[in-house]
């Protein structure tokens, strides 16, 4: 087994990191860290982020995509700022489920756009009381003519304040008392919603809103057609979104790592360097340890989706793991560096709160265990 980069994996972290110093950091440094970055800073980036596959990952390349592995896909993401990778993921995972979801019509009239970073796209699937499980939807849509008529809420929605497009699941409103979980694209340019910033703990630089409809009207030819598939749809996304979320933590606990490696070297106490000291040799062994299984781990589970394997609870596994073991890491960094440790300055602190923020999306700690428990021992222990 090779644990090493070929050359080209290796031609596409470099160029990923090159993507982020010279045209992702700077609009992330030119705004403010503490509110989320205006739509027009989002599609600069999208064009750049076009050019290494990250709109369309998961799209075959004849169809226009970057049709890339997806540990191709962790290996570049995990160079991106996490702020932007939460942008980026919520923009491609929607992109593939227009691809894999929707029809030929619809397919044409959306993805190029998408592809090219021209539009905005996200998935709507949670709800107020609504979480992990889509098929629990309240949002409704009736048919009324030509048009739809979508009403309810959705929460927790990355990029619902800034995007062109929003791919909504939501239920039928059958007049006999029968509904079906369906999907809906609705366009900011065609149906009229509200959409408010939500205030939180980290990722601040990344859109995340709440979004209602009341009596939102969406043309008809915007409805998926229903195949029984649409949860099926979210979750095999949401196989390799897990992984890569894990990696985002990575990223973060990566800078950590490098920040107190650094500081172990300059600061001194009681005459000597701080390096020198057992304890603090053994909290940068645990940093490392933290940073480099947590890596391992996730490409681990997105080599699994890519041999085509039933990769469910690696993925659930590779996300708990990485990001509780990255938040410990973080701390740890925070330690070695005293009360420095704590100052907005230094940055560690914004590490902290982002990589806390983390480990909601795509699947809490306590629904990842339980989708992991299925995987060993054949029983689900959340759906009867």
């Amino acid at each position: 087994m090779d644990f090493s980069l070929t050359g080209e994996q290796q031609m596409m972290v470099d160029a990923a990191q090159r993507l982020v110093q010279k045209d992702i950091q700077p609009i992330l440094d030119g705004n403010d860290r503490d509110k989320a970055l205006p739509k027009s800073a989002i599609l600069k980036i999208m064009e750049k982020a076009a050019h290494l596959g990250l709109t369309a990952a998961r799209i075959p390349e004849e169809r226009g995509g970057a049709g890339l592995r997806m540990l191709e896909y962790g290996l570049i993401s995990e160079q991106i700022p996490p702020s932007v990778a939460l942008i980026l993921q919520p923009h491609e995972a929607t992109a593939t489920r227009i691809y894999f979801g929707y029809n030929t019509e619809q397919k044409e009239r959306f993805l190029a756009d998408l592809i090219a970073g021209r539009r905005i796209a996200c998935t709507a699937s949670t709800e107020p009381d609504v979480g992990s499980d889509p098929r629990g939807v309240k949002t409704t849509v009736t048919e009324d003519g030509d048009e739809l008529i979508l009403n309810g809420r959705k929460q927790w929605i990355s990029n619902a304040t800034v995007c062109d497009v929003m791919n909504v699941v939501c239920r039928t409103a059958g007049g006999d008392g029968s509904s079906r979980v369906v999907r809906v694209l609705v366009e900011t340019t065609e149906s009229s919603f509200e959409a408010r910033e939500l205030d939180m703990l980290g990722l601040r630089q990344a859109p995340l809103g709440e979004v209602l409809f009341d009596n939102c009207r969406v043309p008809r030819r915007n409805l998926c057609a229903d195949n029984g598939d649409t949860a099926r749809l979210l979750t095999l996304t949401w196989l390799a979104n897990r992984p890569l979320v894990g990696l985002m933590a990575v990223n973060l606990a990566q800078k950590a790592l490098d920040a107190a490696r650094s500081y172990a070297g300059v600061r001194k106490q009681f005459g000597r360097l701080i390096g020198s000291f057992q304890l603090i040799q053994q909290d940068l062994a645990d940093i490392e340890t933290a940073v480099i299984t947590s890596r391992l781990i996730c490409y681990n589970a997105l080599a699994a989706i890519d041999r085509g394997e039933r990769a469910n609870g690696l993925s659930a596994m590779a996300k708990r793991y990485s990001v509780d073991s990255c938040d410990r890491a973080i701390a740890l960094a925070m330690r070695i560096h005293g009360a420095l440790g704590l100052s907005r300055e230094l940055g560690l602190e914004q590490l902290a709160r982002d990589v806390r923020t983390i480990s909601i999306p795509d699947g809490t700690p306590g629904i990842l265990t339980l989708i992991q428990g299925r995987e060993l021992t054949g029983i689900d222990s959340f759906r009867a």
